[in-house]
C-alpha cells in the first residue's frame, strides 16, 4: 500500500511510519517545517513539506496521487492556542478530506481524541476545550463524507510509556490510558481492515492483542 500521513513528524505518525515502512508499505509524511524530514527519513517514510494551515485542495491532493489510504494524524501540539486548535485540528482535517476525495483516496482514518463528542465539561482547560470542540467537528464533517471510506480512531490519555500490544477497543471503552505506541500498532492493523470502515472507535490499554481486537471489532 502506498499511505500519505498527515502530521507526519508528529509522535503518533512517526511510530506508525517505522511499522508501515518495516512490513514493506511506501510511507509518506506530509510535514510542516524541512529541518523535520531527518526524522521522517530514518522512520522510513518519504518527508513530504506542506502546511496545512495555508496549502490549497489541490496542492495536498497532488501529494496523495496513487495512495491508496490516508492517516490524519496532524494537531496544534502542546503550546499552541485556541485559534490553532480550530485551523489545524478542524481546518487542517476538513483540508486533508477534501484533498483526499479529489484524489480519489477512500480509505481514511482519523486520529482524533476520547470525548470529542460531547461538551466539555464545565471548568475545562478553555484550550483543551477548544480542541475537544475541534476534533468533534472534524469527526462530524468527515463521518458525512460520502466519498471516503473512514475510520476514526479516538485514544484515551496518550502516554510515552513502552507499548505492551495489549489494548481494548471498542466504541466505548470508558477513560484510561494508552501507549502512544500501541495507538500506532492499532492504526496499522486498521488500514489492513475495511471492515472497520464507518466506525468511530475508542482505544485504551487492555488485555487483547492488537491483531485480535482490530478482528473483533471488524466481526471476525
Amino acid at each position: 500500500m502506498r499511505i500519505v500521513i498527515a502530521g507526519g513528524h508528529g509522535q503518533i505518525a512517526l511510530r506508525l511510519e517505522r511499522l508501515l515502512a518495516k512490513r514493506g508499505d511506501e510511507v509518506a509524511g506530509i510535514i510542516r517545517r524541512p529541518e523535520q524530514a531527518g526524522d521522517v527519513l530514518a522512520a522510513g517514510a518519504e518527508p513530504v513539506v506542506c502546511d496545512l494551515e495555508s496549502a490549497s485542495v489541490e496542492d495536498v491532493a497532488r501529494h496523495m496521487e496513487d495512495a491508496d489510504a490516508a492517516v490524519f494524524a496532524a494537531g496544534a501540539g502542546p503550546g499552541s492556542g485556541i485559534e490553532r486548535k480550530d485551523t489545524v485540528d478542524r481546518g487542517a482535517t476538513a483540508l486533508f478530506a477534501d484533498a483526499a476525495e479529489a484524489a480519489g483516496v477512500r480509505r481514511f482514518l482519523v486520529v482524533s481524541s476520547m470525548g470529542a463528542d460531547r461538551e466539555p465539561p464545565e471548568g475545562t482547560d478553555p484550550v483543551f476545550a477548544a480542541y475537544l470542540r475541534a476534533k468533534g467537528a472534524a469527526d462530524a464533517d468527515v463521518r458525512a463524507r460520502a466519498g471516503l471510506d473512514w475510520t476514526i480512531l479516538r485514544p484515551g490519555r496518550l502516554t510515552n510509556d513502552p507499548g505492551t500490544g495489549l489494548v481494548t477497543l471498542a466504541d466505548a471503552t470508558g477513560r484510561s490510558e494508552v501507549p502512544r505506541d500501541d495507538v500506532a500498532a492499532v492504526l496499522a492493523e486498521l488500514l489492513n481492515e475495511p471492515s472497520t470502515i464507518g466506525r468511530t472507535l475508542e482505544l485504551v490499554s487492555g488485555e487483547v492483542p492488537v491483531k485480535e481486537a482490530v478482528r473483533a471489532v471488524a466481526g471476525h
